[in-house]
């Protein structure tokens, strides 16, 4: 499974220099991407997706 940003995204940027794994996250137009077959969820780095504790809107959510 991977993370994905929701359109409440304010394209802030914070999130790109959390990732950490294969750049999974890239700026879209308007929002930022999640590359779903990039992003790991940051397992075995952290205990949770890192970009996801340093979104200010609460935007990255996990991708159904």
């Amino acid at each position: 499974m991977a993370m994905k940003i929701t359109d409440d995204c304010s394209a802030c940027g914070v999130c790109v220099d959390e990732c950490d794994v294969n750049h999974a996250i890239s700026e879209g137009d308007p929002i930022y991407v999640i590359d779903p077959n990039k992003c790991t969820e940051c397992k075995g780095l952290a205990p949770a997706p890192k970009c996801q504790a340093v979104c200010p809107v609460e935007a990255i959510v996990k991708a159904d």
